[in-house]
Order: C-alpha cells, then structure tokens, then sequence
C-alpha cells in the first residue's frame, strides 16, 4: 500500500495524500475540530446546526446553484457533526480535484449564511433531537454518556433543545468566525492524484484561510456509578462502559482482540453465553470506543423487564471473565475477524481517507495497514492473557432504561 504523505501549512492546515495511481478516482475527507465538546455554553447543538447551515448557499451561488454545480462535477458528498469533530466528505474523478476544492473554500471561507435559511436547519436539528425519545437504546447510551464524563465530552452531539432553540444567525455567525478556522484543519485525499498536484491546488483554495483552533476541552470523568432512567418501555435496555486503552498504548491491540472476542460474531463470548445459551437478549454486543485522549469499552443487552436482573449479571460476567484468558481458538478467531473487517474497511478509498483523517485527529500520524496487521499478529496468547490478567475490565458505569429499575443497580 502507498505511504501517506503528511504536510502541515503555515496556517495550522493539515494536509495528507495517499496516491493510487490505478484509480481514476478521489476520495476527500476535510476535518475540522469543532464539535458539541467545543460549542459555546448554552448553545448545545451550535456546530451541527452550523455545519447545515453552510450549505445554504455559498461564494456567489445560493443553495440550489450550489448543489447543481457539485452535481455537474459528479460529486458525491456527505457532512455531520459530531462530539469532537465536523467533517466534509466528497468523492469525485481526478480531473475535478481543483474545481472541488475551490467549492468546499466556498463553503468554508465563503459561506452565505442566510439568515432565512436557519430555521430550517433548525427544525431538522430539533427532530433528531426529539427521535432520541423513540430510540430507547440511543437515549440510554446518552444518558450513560452523561454520567461517565464531567468534562464536555459528556454532551449529547445532538445538542440540546434549549441550545438549538437559543442560537440565533448573529450568534452562531460569530461562533462560525471564531471556531471553522484552518488550524487544526485536515484535508486528506486519496485516490488518482499526486502529492504536487494536491498541494498546488489546497494551498490555491485555501490560501485566504486562517484563524486559531477552539480549545478543545480536556477529559475529566465522573466516578464510576450506576443509573435508571425510568420509561414505560415493554424492553429493558442496558449499558455498561469500561475504562480501556487508547491509541498509541504498546497494548492497543491485544485489548482490540479481546473485544473481538467478546463480540466478533456468532461465536463470540457475548452472542453464546448471554444469547444463545441462555436466551436472555435479543441483541447483546460490546465494542471499544472513546474520545480524543480517553478510550473505553461499551456494552449493550437488550432484554426484558423480568429478566434484566439475570442479563445485567451475566454480561458484566463475561465481560470481567476476559481477566482468566482467552483460548488459542478465541485468540485465532479474533485475529481473522478483525484483520477482515481491517482489509475490508480499508478497501475503498472512502473508507481509507476516513481512516487518516481519524489517526491524524487521534493520533497525528497516519497507520499503515501493515503497520496494523503487524500490531495484531505480534499478539500471541501468552501476551495477550497476561494483558487482561494485569488489566482487568471492572467497576463499570452502568445505565439501565425501563420500566422497572434493575435491582443489581439500585
């Protein structure tokens, strides 16, 4: 696989390119650092509805124009909002890489921002936020969120009904100025295209483009501790998240592969015991996840009320069962399945460029997939069960959701 080469500009701008030259297309993926972690206190949701907002208009086109020439180039494209970071996503043929970029400057440093255009963004924002009541899985995780971090990280990156409701054009036009700024910015393409002819036309588009990155908040966790939150609900959902390693621990995969373990499949610890065995859930799962600088392990069962008791032991059983070990089987397994989903994940362009732009945000440098596939074949069994005997998953956070609290978390 070709090498990712990384520059970062005098203006903080970030940017990577990996050539393919066998493909005729490219790929774009542009970060920014801005997310509900970093939206002003208050105004809860002012990043997504800012990163919808944009798109009404920009440069001298207004919204249609806009969509149509992006249409005429055969863009395909994509954008949201989220905890830590907005992103802007394109797919396109080599020969439009200077016209597309010239378009997401337009958005970027040349936005509209309409004041008539806001209120519709707005009402979508409120929607989404509104289906979290009917998503009694999805309301649980942001409850459990909430009490895991004291820090910012614990938003809902739908933001809240009172932020969405209070930001106003001249509001959210200033906090636009202040955080959509070039440093800290990723703008990382793969595809057909070359690293001299990438860097002529990002540093063409966005040479007028400056300003300094918000502060990110640093992470601060609330002690680990149990929560019901009560719903007329006929299921019971549960949760549980566990302190685990991040990016760059000399440990990283051997935790992966004990997740993959946990949760790689039909044969997985989690589908045979809690599941099939015993016929508690009717979905169970547990997958790593985390935020700039914290990582963690998550965990799911969904059951009902009269049997949330029983599920609630089992998972976080099987889950502090991992300190024991794991078989040479389990172990061969995990390393199948999580080298697939790697192999796979990276083969499209799309889905490499999302995966640079995360390590560059995460990490700041890019893996290679040999570099990953080696991280996980250097895990044999001895290694990887004396990890989990040293680094045992217990004292988790706890959220259920239903009708009935669960006794265990009382």
């Amino acid at each position: 696989m070709a090498q990712t080469q990384v520059e970062i500009f005098p203006s903080g701008l970030t940017l990577a390119v990996e050539e393919q030259p066998w493909n005729p297309g490219v790929a774009l993926q542009l970060l920014l650092p801005v997310g509900v972690t970093t939206d002003p206190e208050g105004l809860e949701g002012a990043a997504s509805l800012i990163e919808g907002w944009l798109w009404k208009g920009a440069g001298v086109r207004d919204a249609r124009a806009f969509a149509e020439v992006l249409d005429d180039l055969g863009v395909r494209r994509g954008s949201g909002s989220g905890l830590e970071y907005t992103t802007f996503a394109a797919q396109f043929l080599q020969d439009k890489l200077e016209a597309v970029l010239e378009l997401y400057a337009d958005l970027l440093l040349r936005p509209q921002l309409p004041g008539e255009g806001l209120e519709a963004v707005r009402q979508v924002a409120l929607q989404e936020l509104a289906s979290i009541e009917d998503q009694p899985s999805k309301k649980m995780f942001t409850a459990l969120r909430r009490e895991v971090f004291s820090s910012n990280h614990g938003r809902s990156a739908a933001g809240t009904k009172q932020g969405l409701e209070k930001a106003s054009a001249e509001v959210l036009g200033q906090d636009f100025a202040n955080r959509f700024t070039a440093s800290g910015a990723i703008v990382a393409l793969v595809g057909g295209i070359s690293l001299p002819a990438a860097r002529e036309a990002t540093l063409k588009a966005f040479a007028a483009w400056g300003g300094q990155a918000a502060a990110s908040p640093a992470v601060r966790l609330n002690p680990p501790h149990p929560v019901h939150i009560e719903q007329d609900t006929s299921q019971t959902q549960i949760g549980l998240i566990y302190p685990d390693i991040s990016f760059g621990h000399p440990e990283f995969y051997s935790a992966r592969l004990a997740a993959q373990v946990l949760s790689g499949g039909m044969g997985s610890r989690l589908f045979s015991e809690v599941r099939e065995k015993r016929g508690l859930v009717y979905s169970v799962y547990a997958s790593p996840g985390g935020v700039k600088g914290y990582s963690y392990l998550s965990a799911y069962a969904g059951t009902m009320p009269g049997r949330a008791d029983e599920t609630l032991r089992v998972l976080q059983g099987e889950i502090e069962r991992l300190a024991q070990g794991v078989s040479l089987e389990e172990l061969k397994r995990a390393k199948i399945g999580l080298r697939t989903a790697l192999v796979m994940g990276e083969e499209s362009a799309r889905s490499r460029v999302a995966s640079i732009t995360r390590d560059l945000y995460l990490l700041g440098r890019v893996r290679t997939l040999e570099e990953i596939e080696a991280g996980i074949a250097a895990v044999d069994l001895e290694r990887i069960n004396r990890y989990l005997s040293a680094n045992p998953y217990h004292n988790p956070w706890i959220a259920t959701l239903g009708p009935v609290e669960v006794a265990s978390v009382g």
